[in-house]
């Protein structure tokens, strides 16, 4: 039977994960008039992260809480890229694309990572509980609630739990079960940190290739105005996640070390900057495939549910929409999470499922592009291509529902 209708102001939200689609969720429940608390493992907003790009429907997503203007001044502002020899000797130059953010005149929007998550939380204002440096420790849920345990030893009631916790969610785990009933594989891992702008970089980005090796090179960009930049390197590896990637940072920096060994380039400085990184991060390139992504009273969202990988270009669009249309479902049904939850996977189901196809097409494009030669290396122009084409054209097709007379 359908639950009985309620006030969103007698509805207790937990989100686990203040990255990009929690804080997009919470703002969204938060405006909606839910009860919403927050939950993040880190102590404060996680530093660190690749730049990453706000598309399409997440353009409108941002406009509609009235960031959008804000993230494109925060935004890389890259004018270009070059691809360059082992000793530095430039092979081409575009100022077309870049190969992290795509089209230079597209509307898309390329931004960190940490930055956009400010820009989000920020906007959600005093009404969210944000509990930082704690995470969910057990749950457990029947008809009525949802009673979690936290680390801290703290226990609480909610009448909902999303799981906004990244491609190894620590709540699908609860949850659905083991990691490896769900994430796939794509054959590569992707590491990147922060280092000093030694190469004087203005608003561009250079790549180096290694043709030949179980290695992609290194790309480097510069970020904030100049006043820094981004180092992005790439293994070639079939080995799942859970053999092949230590979870000690330390290990995972020995590991990228040995791959790169002998590297031309600027490699062995940026592998020294490497070690005294704080924000350093290595993790596969992989897909999470559920049948469904919601049990009971536990919903997840974004990468914990339905990652596409880094290779989409789509994953902050994927969290901003998703945490968009959930929080609208569960507005239009207070009370029915089971209406909400059904509503969520139908709107978003073909999308996310095109998206996931994207990231395959991009994949295997990125292996042609490495097994060119060196002057042949900039980015396809991913558009103009029939394949990449067709998925395009589907990604434009999806429209955004109006929530707003629901509130």
């Amino acid at each position: 039977m359908p639950s009985e209708s309620k006030s969103p102001k007698s509805i207790s939200v937990l989100i686990s994960g203040a990255s990009i689609g929690g804080p997009t969720l919470a703002y969204w429940l938060n405006r909606y008039g839910f009860r919403v608390t927050v939950v993040e493992r880190f102590n404060g907003l996680r530093p660190g992260g690749q730049a990453i790009d706000v598309r399409g429907p997440a353009l409108e997503v941002a406009e509609r809480m009235g960031v959008l203007e804000e993230i494109r001044r925060r935004s890389t502002d890259l004018r270009g890229m070059s691809t360059v020899d082992a000793d530095g000797n430039e092979l081409s130059r575009t100022t077309e694309h870049t190969m992290s953010g795509g089209q230079i005149d597209s509307p898309d929007v390329e931004i960190l990572r940490d930055d956009l998550a400010r820009i989000l939380y920020d906007a959600g204002g005093s009404g969210i509980e944000y509990l930082f440096g704690d995470s969910i420790a057990t749950l457990d849920q029947d008809e009525d609630e949802v009673r979690v345990v936290f680390d801290s030893g703290t226990s609480r009631a909610f009448d909902l739990v999303v799981g906004a916790d990244g491609v190894h969610s620590h709540t699908r785990g609860l949850v659905f079960g083991p990691e490896e009933n769900y994430l796939r594989h794509l054959g590569g891992y992707l590491g990147v940190w922060t280092v000093p702008n030694h190469l004087g970089l203005d608003r561009w980005e250079v790549i180096y290739q290694m043709p030949g090796r179980d290695v992609w090179g290194a790309m480097v960009m510069s970020v904030r105005d100049n006043s820094e930049a981004r180092a992005f390197i790439g293994i070639e590896s079939d080995e799942p996640p859970a053999t092949f990637l230590p979870r000690d940072t330390d290990a995972q920096k020995r590991l990228v070390a040995r791959a790169y060994e002998g590297a031309g380039w600027e490699l062995p400085r940026l592998l020294k900057e490497m070690w005294n990184a704080p924000d350093f991060h290595l993790d596969a390139l992989a897909q999470i495939h559920m049948d469904a992504w919601s049990h009971g009273r536990v919903t997840l969202l974004g990468d914990a549910g339905y990652c596409a990988s880094p290779a989409s270009g789509q994953g902050t669009t994927m969290a901003m929409t998703a945490a968009y249309v959930l929080a609208g479902e569960l507005a239009a049904a207070p009370g029915d999470h089971r209406a909400a939850f059904a509503a969520y996977e139908r709107e978003l189901r073909d999308f996310v499922a095109v998206n996931q196809d994207l990231a395959l097409i991009s994949r295997d494009a990125m292996r042609a592009q490495r097994e060119a030669p060196a002057d042949q290396a900039e980015p396809p122009a991913r558009h103009e291509d029939g394949a990449f084409a067709e998925v395009f054209a589907k990604l434009g097709a999806f429209r955004l529902k109006d929530y707003e007379d629901v509130s």
